[in-house]
């Protein structure tokens, strides 16, 4: 149903008929929340450090969590120690949990573990985002700097920075609300953030976004490692002669797809849900093929060692069109 309603949500149909009332009253939700937050009728918080927030205006997958890792190592060569926090999507952390690079995903969330592993700082998963940081920093007195891994719309955590990241080949879809869209806010919703990221695709000019304020980040990677007990590292073209099947249970497959494909890679895809469970009995279906797989998804999937299974780690890279850094405007944020 959901990957159904991402294609209807790309352009006008008569589903979207259908779904315009509900829509509207959702819009009219979105703007009455807002508006309660703004006039303090509901409390917002404010950490004791400052606190960015790394987030979207829509549905499905525009590239946060490498987003997030690239911004903590940017932070750290800038002399600042990050915290991160995240909701835990695909856990069920009770209350504020601490992650680390070998926690349980099923427990605290794949996202949540693999930027431990990639960040290397701190990281505490649970619903209520703002006990999530307070408990980070009690924990951790000496983080200076708070990321929220999503979080846009979480108007009770007052923030000092908001980056926004757009999903290239998408962007905004039919422009509607959900249901009748993909958008959890209108697009005006980019006029008040700091920075919008657009992940993959092609950077054009978009007229709702000052150009000092629009980046582009590309995930970079062309060596896949192995999850046996010896990891080993193995370039894309070591598998041009092998029998590949490609899955990904991530919130949009099809970029990591295009990702083999860029690399020469001819393979099976299969596509599943968003922070699907793989198990060692699924993965046995493909026994006699060599089975190539997220960072994201691999997490899950330490200790299967039966089945022939690489994953490939990427690495953002961020670029502006008129010259301007990202971190150079986040930092100088952060220092005013």
């Amino acid at each position: 149903m959901k990957r159904f309603l991402q294609k209807q949500w790309l352009s006008f149909s008569a589903w979207q008929v259908l779904l315009w009332p509900p829509s509207l009253f959702f819009a009219g939700l979105v703007a009455l929340r807002k508006c309660l937050y703004r006039h303090r009728v509901f409390k917002t918080t404010r950490l004791s450090v400052p606190l960015i927030v790394v987030g979207n205006i829509s549905l499905g997958g525009t590239g946060k969590t490498p987003m997030v890792i690239w911004l903590a190592e940017q932070l750290r060569l800038a002399g600042f120690k990050p915290g991160i926090i995240s909701r835990g999507y695909g856990g069920v952390p009770q209350g504020a949990v601490a992650v680390f690079a070998d926690s349980p995903p099923a427990l605290v969330g794949d996202e949540p573990v693999l930027i431990a592993k990639r960040s290397a700082c701190p990281v505490f998963v649970g619903v209520d985002k703002v006990r999530v940081g307070q408990a980070l920093l009690q924990a951790n007195p000496q983080c200076d700097v708070i990321i929220s891994d999503d979080g846009l719309q979480h108007y009770a955590m007052e923030r000092d920075v908001e980056v926004a990241l757009l999903d290239g080949f998408s962007r905004f879809g039919n422009r509607c609300l959900l249901p009748a869209g993909p958008l959890r806010e209108g697009v005006s919703r980019l006029n008040s953030v700091d920075a919008v990221v657009v992940s993959g695709g092609v950077l054009v000019d978009l007229p709702e976004i000052m150009p000092s304020r629009l980046f582009a980040m590309s995930l970079e990677g062309d060596h896949f490692f192995s999850l046996d007990q010896v990891p080993s590292s193995k370039p894309a073209s070591y598998f041009f002669d092998k029998n590949i099947v490609a899955v990904a249970g991530i919130a949009n497959p099809q970029r990591f797809f295009n990702k083999l494909t860029a690399l020469g890679l001819q393979f099976e895809p299969r596509a599943f849900a968003d922070h699907h469970v793989f198990s060692a009995a699924e993965l046995t279906e493909f026994a006699n093929k060599t089975i190539l797989m997220t960072e994201k998804d691999a997490v899950k999937c330490l200790g299967f060692t039966d089945v022939d299974v690489w994953y490939l780690p990427v690495t953002a890279t961020i670029s502006s069109a008129t010259g301007h850094s990202l971190i150079s405007l986040i930092l100088q944020k952060l220092r005013n």
